[in-house]
């Protein structure tokens, strides 16, 4: 079997990373010595650089000039984003590229992909819900006015809300389906109250008060949801195995150089255990990474749907991050809490992307439900 990569996915990582080459991760002031945000905006230089390259648009058909790339591509570009801890929303606007080119009437696609792909529109996702620890479709209310739709309800956590165009969020309908909207942040009975992440960066509770959106403006099909989630989480966990790799080598790095008793401490056998089994957490980051990547870009038939791969990925890249982060602080010694050096940012943006994962033990309970429900062999 082969396991490489397309030309095309191979394009985009190496343009991601011509792109990614020239950010420095110090670039905003600290989150641990900063009271708010670490910044009032995303890196929008950053990100008029990645729509000329072409890499906002990655996910958009060539009818709406984009490369008709697939969740594959986005995951590697945002693995080359999570190295250099770039500030832009790119995991949420492919996320809604995608979700609008499969399934978003023709009209509103004509409407708004075009102008994703080349930057001139941000479009953000809320999908934690009211508290976070809910289903997040079960935060919104949605009910049918005439030709609208109105909802009630509010989405907490959603990253650059107060900086993005248009959100997309999910919403249930009495019947108890989901529906996703396309709601712009100006638009009559939204409302944006402050959140600050753990990385520094500004999210915000939406709060939605008989918000109407157009039919044009709301996604009615079943799958759409679940398509979505599935490819924002997936995206979370590229994002987590870029910075693992990053950390490790910072580690690597540091402790050849570091010496000890007149020998690097590279060389001592309990470091070289701990950096191994790092390693290893990596790997197993990577590999359940791509199947579910794979899973829900092919719609393959398997022993479990797609969630249960997408749920083995998030056990392991939740606890991989923090296990990596943990043992690179640890290995460091006082050199990683120095703020003057980076490793402490990379240690904020884990956490963040743990808490966003969600905590393993959750993940293991839903695939042990799936496995109930589809017994293998």
């Amino acid at each position: 079997m082969d396991f490489t990569f397309t030309e095309e996915q191979q394009a985009a990582v190496e343009a991601a990373r011509a792109v990614f080459s020239g950010v420095a991760p110090d670039s905003v002031p600290s989150p641990a010595l900063t009271p708010g945000a670490v910044a009032d905006d995303f890196d929008r230089a950053l990100w008029r650089k990645l729509a000329d390259a072409d890499l906002l648009s990655l996910p958009i058909a060539s009818e709406y000039g984009g490369a008709g790339l697939d969740p594959i591509a986005l995951c590697l570009v945002l693995r080359e984003a999570a190295k250099v801890l770039a500030r832009v929303p790119l995991l949420e606007s492919g996320t809604a590229a995608l979700t609008l080119q499969n399934y978003a009437a023709d009209e509103l696609r004509a409407q708004v992909l075009p102008r994703i792909g080349a930057g001139d529109l941000v479009v953000t996702v809320a999908a934690a819900g009211r508290t976070g620890h809910e289903p997040a479709e079960l935060a919104v209310d949605a009910r049918q006015e005439g030709a609208d739709w109105i909802l009630d309800g509010a989405q907490t956590a959603v990253p650059w809300a107060q900086v993005a165009d248009r959100i997309l969020l999910p919403a249930h309908t009495p019947e108890g389906h989901a529906v996703l909207a396309l709601v712009p942040r100006t638009h009559p009975g939204v409302t944006l109250d402050e959140q600050i992440s753990t990385s520094g960066e500004r999210h915000a509770e939406v709060r939605l008060d008989s918000v109407r959106v157009s039919a044009q403006e709301t996604i009615t099909d079943p799958a759409a949801w679940e398509s979505l989630r599935n490819v924002l989480t997936t995206g979370t966990c590229a994002l987590a195995l870029g910075l693992g790799e990053r950390v490790l080598a910072m580690t690597s790095d540091y402790t050849s150089k570091r010496e000890q008793f007149g020998f690097p401490v590279a060389t001592f056998q309990a470091v070289a255990v701990q950096a191994a089994d790092r390693f290893i957490d990596l790997r197993a980051m990577e590999a359940t990474l791509w199947q579910a990547a794979w899973r829900i870009t092919t719609d393959a038939a398997g022993p479990l749907p797609p969630a249960g791969d997408v749920a083995v990925a998030k056990i392991w890249a939740a606890e991989g991050v923090r296990r990596v982060v943990q043992t690179a602080q640890h290995l460091h010694g006082g050199f990683g809490a120095d703020t003057d050096y980076s490793l402490h940012r990379y240690h904020a943006w884990a956490k963040q992307l743990e808490l966003s994962l969600g905590p393993a033990a959750a993940h293991e309970e839903a695939l042990g439900d799936l496995l109930a429900a589809h017994p293998l062999g």
